[in-house]
Order: structure tokens, then C-alpha cells, then sequence
């Protein structure tokens, strides 16, 4: 299969599970927010594939990922990823993507969701603890 092949079929499956309530987006079907199909996606190439980077593969999704997906992407090592709609087409029909890109780069103070640092000491020890590690397996 090719890159339009490909594409077309994630707008398929996009269309599919609209229409049937299921499908590769399974935010409204299984009440989990982060079920996003880009997120299914990776969780199930990882699973099949027995690793947590997805450094050899590629992603094709009907919409330019949000940012939750982004950076799902990223922390996958995905190193390319095909889609269909922009984020602006998203924001033209109701999504909240466009409003949640602009709110990650405001200091945390600024975000519309309260955001309070508390008890950093206390966490600062496990990063500490991280850190010394020997075994760990970086990611």
C-alpha cells in the first residue's frame, strides 16, 4: 500500500466508527477522554510490537493530532505522521484542540485550569531517586 492508501482507509475507519458508534476513536464509547484514535492507535501497535517506541513505523490519521496526541507521538519516537484535516478544521467544527494549544505555553498561573505546585520537595526525592537509579530504562 502507498501514503494515499493508507489515508484513505484512517478516513474510513474515521467514518466507520461515526457512523456505528465504535471505531478507532473510542472517547465517547468507552467514557475515556484520552481515547483519542492516534492514542489507540499507539497503544495497540506497542502492545502488538512489544515495545514502547515506535521508531520504525508510521501514523496516518484523519486530523492533525491534538496536543494530548502530539505528544503521545512524540514520547512514541514516531518519526512521521500523515493526516488529513488541519487543526483549524477541527476548531471549525467544535473541537477543543485549537483552545488547548493556546493554553500550553501560558505560565501555569495564566492556564484556565487552576494549576498550584505543592509539596515539590517531597517529589523532587523521587526524580532524585530516578536519577540514581543504575537499572532504569530510559525513555
Amino acid at each position: 500500500m502507498n501514503h494515499e492508501n493508507f489515508m484513505r482507509e484512517a478516513i474510513k475507519l474515521a467514518d466507520e466508527g461515526m457512523a456505528s458508534g465504535r471505531g478507532h476513536n473510542r472517547v465517547t464509547s468507552t467514557n475515556d477522554p484520552t481515547a483519542h484514535a492516534e492514542v489507540v492507535a499507539i497503544r495497540d501497535a506497542c502492545a502488538n510490537l512489544e515495545t514502547f517506541q515506535l521508531t520504525d513505523c508510521e501514523l496516518y490519521t484523519s486530523c492533525e493530532p491534538c496536543p494530548m496526541c502530539l505528544s503521545a507521538i512524540y514520547w512514541a519516537r514516531l518519526p512521521t505522521v500523515y493526516y488529513g484535516n488541519t487543526r483549524q478544521d477541527a476548531a471549525d467544527i467544535g473541537f477543543d484542540d485549537d483552545f488547548i494549544y493556546r493554553q500550553v505555553p501560558l505560565a501555569p498561573e495564566k492556564r484556565a485550569i487552576k494549576m498550584l505546585p505543592f509539596l515539590r520537595d517531597a517529589a523532587l526525592a523521587s526524580f532524585k531517586g530516578w536519577a540514581a537509579k543504575h537499572d532504569k530504562v530510559k525513555y
